[in-house]
């Protein structure tokens, strides 16, 4: 019904006053309708007794107002309606006033008490919607009274008008900044919310009325960190950027120990031994004060948590995540961030062109993030001029002596363009490329000298800017192109080139002494025509040509500096004044004379060609000063990483004391305690329980055996004691404990009568007398097991542990009575805040293993575990694990991987990559297999034979295959479960993408001298004390790399070969020890790629 009049009133309603209208709608008027009678209908409708008519009106003008046409007149109509009892025509009534309110804010205030009524409806949208118009009242008289409401919708049961309250406060706080103190409490109390809708507005608030208050963020960092995902995008945003400046202030920065490596081993390569070697003394010495960088486990929580949203289908959420993991990640995690912002190219010009621009800036610090994506960033003819320039200022970036025969290839293409300032752009950045690449500066000057015989006038006037900057560098070899462009001053007419022209005749004119004289004729002839900048460079040639040929040249110079004597600027009469007492001697001229040679010919530094977005990085990206390139009004500065980290424990939030308790305690407190399951029934675990990774090991080390909570002292010893202890020290525990109570348990089953509730209770005493016991015993039993046990021996151990565990229970809940069955059921049903509901309780076919035969199992697997460590890594080198699933963000569910460093039997271009799967939950976890492999171009993945179950406390171990490519971009892949899907990543270090090689000394020779030049890299390097033996020296390479040891006569020299897995290119590493601790390694490899990350990572092996 409402659409039609709708209709009409588009088709008929008036967008000016006076104008004619035309339309069969009543309230349009005729065609010869006078503004006096406007929207009288309308009125009447609003005036009326049905509700229906009322309804009809409002959303006749809630449809203009859509459509921009002014609906202002009608306030007092509408605002007699804010009492009506039918909530439709309440909400839209609403809807008008927010529109309306600031500008009759004398006719608003009149109905304000009505608003203070609407605050009270039962119905949450007209309480949003009441607030929302009277914080759009901006009356200073009614500022205590918007308090008052603020206040109160802070406390609302609706999220929707806690969010509305949200947005009020910026209203409020520019209306009377005094208030600021009373809004910083509603804040504080509003980011305490655990809604999502609430999240992102209240983080908005905080933004605009106190972000210098960090410790308002320290409580519920973690909170928002794992709400985040939720959020709307527009929220997501401004959540991202509040936290990225809250990383900067609260963490260490990740790339520190690098940037100090990077420095020392810099000075140590270019600088002279002596001086340096005091430096490189107390280097090494602060390096080895300096604690090695653990991240913290909040910093990693923002970068995880943050990483799923560059999926988003918003482009400002995947800016906000890009510039975060720019300012925030370890440099070897931003590459990921690449493909999210090359998938945002395709969209939209406005949003390509802010894209571009941080991809420039991004391009300069990170180029190899960017690098596989060249393509991307090729220009197409309908692109819009200023997306082209910042293309090519991408692709200028990504340059390097690899790709740049590529690159020149795409620029001869778009000098053929249309597009002038396009044209001149591409000249500009053949230029650039030739200054930061040597190779190919005399292609690129050939090149650019072609241009000069091209037609269009603007295209040589650019090429002769840029081969002036080019020819400064290496002036004497280049005469013949200084005669060309002689030639051209008779042609070219635009000024700034013909300048560029004159002044390199002028400043190289000994190169050109016939020319030069002659050049000068010429534009003596043209002078008064020509444009200010040309003639301020004739007056220099002139000057310069007197100097040096004053023979030839003193009567042109005379006319020539009459002529500017008397010219109409006085920039260039002032010139010829200056010039005329500077070089031609006279009685009253000073000492300056005698230097007139040395001021004019002296040697003039070559022009550095740089990229105009080499400043901008100290903008955060992302934002309107960025892109600017000044500081906009509201900017806030990235703060500087910090030297120290703040305490940590500022973001720990206490946890009540019923909650703290392990999913593995949780399952024993269900068999045996059902004195404790009301309690804990009524009560079910927080959000923010769930969400701490701190004190979730809190929790873990802690036991809430006995109730009553343990003393604080406790607490830490046994948080310290989960922090140092692995998931191998808790199955000991577990293990033990079984062991005790076993027997005892055996006993009493067999006293114990069918029906009696009386047994299970001291069952219970029993118990827990046994875990205080062992709650003692656990450290000195933790040492002595952890010397002799091996990974397949705890892996083995807790799999027996966890059947025993599961027997054990279905022992006692057969012998429970019913009411300690139905206790449990409970908890899980009002366990509503917690991510992962309760699984169900196992329950195990196997009978009860004795304790003797899991102690002769252990004896069993101990003495095999000497051979595992010769399995797994064939070289020296001790194989390092990695993390791919944290068990927090897995819910329970922990991988780790290791590259094995054995040839993958499916494939011998792959990397066999094992994969350690532990079930760390109480409930077993099904078909566990990898799902939507979504590898780079050209990458593959062999995925790991699908897991049917895994016991709760087992560990599963598999081999996948991965072909990346020769490259160390990361393998994307999800875990998934018969619940979850997980999204993860493998990245390989360069050492491990190669297989050794094994050859004589001769053919290592023979091969390294066809891998030189560009091929060969060379690094020097301090060797300190402990890596000096042989066996250091092997062990550290190896370690860094997975290479063969090649025979060598030489006893100071190092030889080792591979090949990498997927091409089979060679990779010789050559060590030589020098005089002293110094040594040169030299990698020789067709792949410069692989050659330079390896020097990088053998260089930082050996420096350990």
């Amino acid at each position: 019904m409402a659409a039609s009049p709708a209709y009409g009133e588009e088709k008929g309603g008036s967008s000016s006053l006076g104008e004619p209208e035309y339309g069969h709608d009543p309230a349009s008027g005729g065609i010869f309708s006078s503004d006096y009678k406007r929207h009288d209908d309308l009125k009447e409708m609003l005036d009326s007794n049905k509700d229906s008519l009322k309804l009809e009106a409002m959303k006749r003008i809630v449809a203009m107002i859509a459509r921009g046409k002014n609906a202002s007149d009608l306030f007092p109509a509408v605002v007699k309606n804010v009492a009506c009892k039918n909530i439709e025509v309440k909400k839209l009534v609403y809807v008008y006033l927010v529109r309306y309110a600031e500008e009759q804010q004398d006719l608003a205030l009149l109905s304000i008490s009505t608003f203070q009524r609407g605050l009270k409806d039962p119905n949450q949208l007209i309480r949003a919607s009441a607030l929302r118009v009277l914080s759009s009242i901006r009356v200073p008289i009614i500022v205590p009274i918007m308090m008052l409401a603020i206040k109160e919708a802070a406390s609302d049961m609706s999220p929707y008008v806690r969010k509305t309250a949200a947005h009020a406060i910026p209203k409020l706080y520019s209306l009377d900044s005094d208030q600021k103190d009373q809004l910083i409490e509603v804040i504080e109390k509003l980011l305490a919310d655990k809604t999502t809708l609430v999240a992102g507005s209240v983080v908005m608030a905080f933004e605009e009325v106190c972000p210098e208050r960090i410790d308002l963020i320290h409580k519920n960092y973690r909170k928002l960190c794992n709400l985040l995902i939720d959020v709307e995008e527009w929220g997501q945003v401004v959540i991202i950027n509040m936290l990225t400046r809250y990383a900067r202030t609260q963490f260490l920065s990740p790339n520190q120990n690098e940037s100090l490596l990077e420095e020392s081993a810099e000075k140590a390569f270019y600088g002279s031994e002596e001086e340096d070697a005091k430096d490189a003394k107390a280097e090494v010495a602060s390096l080895a004060k300096r604690k090695p960088y653990v991240m913290d486990p909040d910093h990693r929580l923002l970068l995880r948590n943050t990483k799923p949203l560059l999926q988003s289908r918003n482009a400002a959420v995947v800016m906000a995540v890009a510039q975060l993991y720019f300012h925030l990640a370890p440099k070897a995690e931003v590459g990921v961030i690449a493909k999210a912002l090359v998938r945002l190219l395709r969209s939209h010009s406005e949003v390509q062109y802010v894209v571009l621009q941080n991809v420039a800036t991004m391009s300069i610090k990170r180029r190899g993030m960017f690098e596989p994506y060249l393509k991307s960033f090729y220009i197409r003819s309908t692109d819009p001029t200023q997306i082209k320039i910042l293309k090519l200022e991408v692709l200028t970036n990504l340059a390097n002596e690899t790709n740049i025969s590529t690159i020149l290839r795409e620029f001869q293409t778009y000098i053929r363009s249309m597009d002038k300032d396009f044209v001149a752009a591409t000249i500009q950045a053949i230029g650039r490329c030739a200054t930061n690449i040597g190779k190919v500066r005399d292609t690129c000057l050939n090149g650019l000298v072609q241009l000069l015989s091209n037609r269009d006038e603007l295209v040589v006037a650019e090429s002769v800017v840029v081969i002036k900057k080019l020819l400064q560098m290496q002036p004497a070899q280049h005469s013949e192109i200084i005669k060309h462009m002689a030639k051209l001053t008779d042609n070219i007419q635009v000024p700034m080139a013909r300048a560029s022209i004159l002044w390199l005749i002028g400043e190289y004119c000994e190169h050109v002494p016939k020319i030069a004289p002659d050049v000068l004729r010429k534009m003596a002839k043209s002078f008064t025509n020509e444009e200010d900048i040309v003639k301020l460079q004739v007056i220099n040639l002139a000057a310069k040509l007197y100097l040096t040929n004053s023979k030839q040249s003193k009567l042109l110079t005379q006319y020539v500096l009459n002529l500017a004597k008397y010219d109409q600027n006085y920039d260039i009469r002032d010139r010829a004044r200056f010039i005329r007492q500077l070089i031609v001697p006279t009685e009253k001229s000073g000492a300056l004379n005698k230097y007139a040679k040395k001021l004019f010919l002296a040697q003039k530094p070559a022009p550095i060609l740089e990229s105009s977005f080499k400043d901008r990085d100290h903008f955060q990206l992302g934002s309107l000063s960025h892109l600017l390139n000044a500081k906009a009004v509201g900017y806030q500065e990235l703060p500087d990483w910090p030297d120290e980290a703040p305490d940590p424990s500022v973001r720990n939030v206490e946890v009540p004391e019923w909650t703290k308790c392990t999913s593995r305690e949780k399952r024993k407190e269900k068999v045996e305690k059902p004195f404790y399951s009301d309690s804990e029934g009524e009560s079910g675990p927080t959000e923010s329980a769930d969400s701490e990774p701190e004190s979730v090991s809190e929790e873990s080390g802690s036991s809430s055996s006995s109730g009553s909570s343990s003393s604080s002292s406790e607490e830490e010893e046994e948080e310290e004691e989960e922090e140092e202890g692995s998931g191998e020290q808790s199955e000991d525990k577990e293990e033990e404990e079984e062991k005790r109570p076993k027997r005892k348990e055996k006993e009493g089953s067999r006293k114990a009568a069918p029906g009696s509730a009386g047994s299970p209770s001291e069952e219970e005493e029993e118990e827990e007398g046994a875990k205080k016991a062992k709650k003692k015993k656990a450290p000195q039993g933790r040492k002595g097991r952890a010397e002799t046990s091996s990974e397949e021996a705890s892996a083995s151990e807790s799999s027996s542990s966890g059947s025993n565990s599961g027997s054990e229970a279905e022992a006692k809940r057969r012998k429970a009575p019913p009411s300690s069955r139905t206790g449990p059921k409970e908890i899980s049903l009002l366990d509503l805040d917690d991510f992962t509901p309760p699984p169900p309780q196992p329950i195990p076919s196997s009978s009860i293993v004795s304790t003797s035969l899991v102690t002769d199992l252990e004896g069993l697997m101990l003495t095999d575990t000497s051979l595992a460590p010769a399995l797994l890594s064939p070289t020296f080198g001790a194989v390092r694990t990695y993390e791919l699933l944290h068990r927090m963000a897995g819910e329970g569910l922990s991988v780790e991987y290791c590259f094995s460093r054995r040839p993958f039997p499916g494939d011998p271009h792959m990397v066999a990559v094992q994969i350690q799967i532990s079930n760390n939950t109480d409930a077993e976890v099904k078909s566990l297999r990898v799902s939507e492999p979504k590898p780079l171009s050209g990458m593959r993945i062999q995925e790991f034979p699908e897991i049917e179950h895994l016991a709760p406390g087992d560990t599963a171990s598999v081999v996948m295959g991965i072909d990346f490519c020769d490259s160390t971009q990361a393998a994307n892949f999800q875990l998934c479960t018969h619940t979850r899907h997980f999204y993860v990543s493998i990245q390989p270090p360069v050492g491990e993408l190669m297989a050794p090689v094994f050859m004589s000394e001769n053919e290592f020779k023979k091969e390294q001298g066809k891998l030189t030049g560009m091929s060969e890299i060379t690094e020097k390097l301090t060797l300190p004390e402990k890596c000096r033996s042989d066996h250091a020296i092997v062990q550290q390479v190896t370690s860094a790399a997975n290479v063969g040891r090649v025979p060598c006569g030489a006893d100071n020299e190092y030889r080792f070969a591979a090949k990498t897995v997927t091409s089979g290119s060679l990779v010789l590493i050559t060590l030589e020890r020098r005089e002293g601790a110094t040594a040169q390694l030299t990698v020789n490899s067709e792949k410069m790629v692989i050659g330079t990350m390896l020097v990088k990572d053998i260089v930082q092996a050996l420096a350990q």
